[in-house]
């Protein structure tokens, strides 16, 4: 007997057929002896309507309000998914976050959950009922409402698991594993049997949609296994699991891309102390995430060029901050781009093998592919190129790191 978290994605609840679908899988763990919660999301599009009717409502908002709306859509879920449930002779109940006592801080709209009690859980496993819980939501320390940001779910399900300590969480999906690419782009891209947390976190911070970083993040710091199935066929997933379970490490396990960057050159900034600080110091006061960062000293050593990269939807108001802030500065132009790509590669074993950064530099350069922006950490080396060629890039690097399915 196995104690499993069940997440199930709003395309995996997106209507009647598709909740009964999912109960149908929560049902063949009950009837194989496990112990079972259920974590739903909102069905597929119902937030985003949830959301408008704010919007339309109100510009500037009451947060709280907002969380109190947009958390409906869940509601909505555990109770239908609750109801198949009954109706197919599982013992089945819906909880919203405030009864569980979810937890969290009081950021309305992107809250973080501080804490969950799950003895209450477990009392229930032990009379043979399964828990269907609200995902997205939890309670702030004022009593209210608060949500956890876009694929808040995929937290609530992690967090769940921790808490009950789950001997894993599954995270139903529209697409059946972590691959080692993108396969709409590479067609000889293979899904991964098994990956570590560092690994699928640095994979999911880097651009691949499969899940949400907060949840791997916390499964990383909590020791919980998870994997990635999907909803429509029984197929083999994903574990995501601590390294140690990885017998064979690959020198490269996957490869990612954003096509959310841009970058932004200060030209002739003057090369003294205190410079970086009035750059990054203000962009960080207005919420401007800034992610690699690259720099060239001119010949005389007293200029240099400075370049950097944001989220594209954090240009105008980089661009503004920095306009801002000419005078202390002190620049001679700046240049944005968004036609941009980040390629990254990434893989534990990158620790124990040298010549990555090579193979990736090598490759790019016989392809014709200009490397912009490069940074590294110890599993990880991320490039910027320009955006047209994300497609050859990809494949190139899958190829040359020996990723492509046989």
């Amino acid at each position: 007997m196995a104690r499993i978290v069940m997440k199930f994605g709003g395309t995996s609840v997106a209507d009647l057929d598709r909740i009964a679908n999912a109960a149908k899988r929560v049902k063949r763990e009950v009837d194989a002896g496990n112990e079972v919660a259920v974590v739903v999301s909102a069905m597929a599009g119902v937030t985003n309507q949830l959301v408008s009717y704010v919007d339309q409502t109100s510009k500037i908002y009451d947060t709280r309000e907002y969380d109190s709306i947009v958390a409906s859509g869940e509601q909505v879920t555990a109770g239908l998914m609750a109801l198949r449930l009954q109706e197919m002779g599982v013992n089945a109940r819906s909880w919203l976050g405030w009864q569980i006592k979810i937890h969290t801080d009081d950021v309305h709209g992107k809250a973080r959950i501080t804490a969950i009690d799950g003895s209450e859980m477990i009392e229930r496993f032990g009379e043979g009922q399964v828990a269907v819980i609200a995902g997205f939501q939890g309670i702030s320390p004022l009593n209210r409402i608060a949500t956890l940001g876009r694929g808040g779910s995929d937290t609530t399900a992690v967090a769940l698991a921790a808490a009950v300590k789950a001997d894993r969480c599954d995270i139903y999906t529209d697409v059946d594993g972590v691959y080692t690419t993108d396969p709409r782009i590479v067609t000889k891209a293979r899904k991964i049997e098994k990956i570590s947390h560092e690994e699928m976190l640095e994979l999911a911070s880097q651009g691949a949609k499969v899940l949400q970083t907060r949840s791997v993040e916390m499964a990383m710091n909590h020791g919980v296994r998870m994997q990635v199935l999907s909803s429509f066929e029984d197929l083999p997933g994903t574990l995501v699991v601590a390294e140690d379970e990885i017998v064979e490490e690959q020198i490269v396990t996957g490869i990612a891309y954003s096509r959310d960057e841009a970058k932004i050159t200060l030209v002739n900034v003057a090369d003294k102390p205190g410079v970086a600080a009035h750059i990054f110091g203000p962009l960080a006061d207005a919420s401007v995430n800034v992610d690699m960062i690259v720099q060239s000293v001119s010949a005389d050593g007293k200029k240099t060029d400075l370049t950097f990269t944001v989220g594209k939807t954090d240009v105008e108001r980089a661009v503004k901050v920095l306009e801002d802030n000419h005078h202390e500065i002190e620049y001679d132009d700046l240049l944005a781009d968004s036609d941009v790509v980040k390629v990254s590669v990434i893989g534990v074993g990158m620790r124990s093998h040298a010549g990555v950064a090579q193979t990736m530099f090598k490759t790019l350069a016989e392809k014709g592919i200009n490397i912009q922006v490069i940074s590294t950490s110890e599993i990880k080396i991320s490039t910027l190129v320009a955006e047209e060629y994300t497609e050859l890039a990809l494949r190139a690097l899958h190829t040359a790191y020996g990723l492509d399915a046989e």
